[in-house]
């Protein structure tokens, strides 16, 4: 959910203290437009953008919707001043959101090519301030959220293990942790994968492994009923397809979120 604070905080940020550019008298209309294809998202927080200066948002794409070149996303009205001084946040918020739903689409399909059942996930490698907007577009890309925070699920990670060891960490978290709360277990080598699961991990997370190491771990964990493998760890989008076929649930991948690049967006007024 945006909240008000938000909104004002982005607005502040790109206004300024003394804006004269926008002083525009008067009422006009406007029109958010693709200039390349993609995945349109973050219009949520776009409209929420422009509702608080109380301009009218009178059409959007839903989240999720495949646009061309030229394609409107969202149409609004009210006074140029505030139209004026909500474009460029609101541009920049749905730009970006936009490229990380196109990313996580492209790498859907590309999953696709090899597992019909593969999920695409991202992870908390978010910008601060917009984990949000951020991983609403990856669902609106038709990938998973992951954990939305740490609070979420317990991941027993090569820290933990380091101080504690792989079983006495998963242990000791699953004693402090709710029934209802899942617990997943990072391991860096094949022969780690069922030592995790035998401890009671309910997902192994394969981090760092070629998809040869892969296929080789799932293939360890196919005995443990029930327990999900991920695999996770500068995985690109060329890498997909390779990942996609070694029989793993879910392809983790921060590029979803962290170097997305933003989808070319247009704001035109009067029109």
């Amino acid at each position: 959910m945006i909240t008000d604070t938000q909104i004002e905080q982005w607005l502040r940020e790109d206004v300024g203290h003394h804006d004269v550019t926008n002083q525009v008298p008067g009422e006009t209309t406007g029109r958010l437009v693709a200039k390349e294809s993609g995945v349109v998202a973050g219009l949520e927080a776009a409209t929420a953008v422009f509702e608080y200066l109380d301009v009218s948002v009178t059409d959007r794409l839903k989240d999720g919707t495949a646009v061309k070149p030229g394609g409107e996303l969202l149409q609004v009205v009210g006074g140029a001043r505030e139209v004026l001084r909500g474009e460029r946040v609101a541009v920049n918020i749905a730009g970006h959101a936009s490229g990380i739903a196109t990313q996580t689409r492209e790498a859907v399909e590309r999953a696709r090519t090899e597992s019909e059942d593969v999920a695409i996930a991202a992870t908390r490698k978010t910008t601060p301030g917009l984990r949000g907007v951020e991983k609403r577009a990856v669902v609106a890309g038709g990938g998973d959220t992951h954990r939305l925070d740490l609070s979420h699920m317990v991941m027993v990670k090569d820290n933990h293990v380091a101080e504690l060891g792989l079983e006495d960490a998963v242990e000791r978290f699953q004693e402090r942790t709710s029934f209802a709360t899942k617990v997943e277990v990072e391991v860096g080598a094949v022969t780690d994968a069922p030592r995790a699961a035998e401890a009671g991990a309910d997902i192994v997370l394969l981090d760092n492994m070629t998809p040869e190491q892969t296929q080789a771990a799932v293939s360890e964990l196919v005995d443990y009923e029930g327990v999900l493998a991920e695999a996770s760890g500068g995985i690109t989008l060329a890498d997909v397809p390779a990942y996609a076929a070694t029989g793993v649930d879910v392809i983790s991948m921060g590029s979803l979120t962290h170097s997305a690049p933003a989808l070319d967006l247009s704001f035109r007024t009067g029109e």
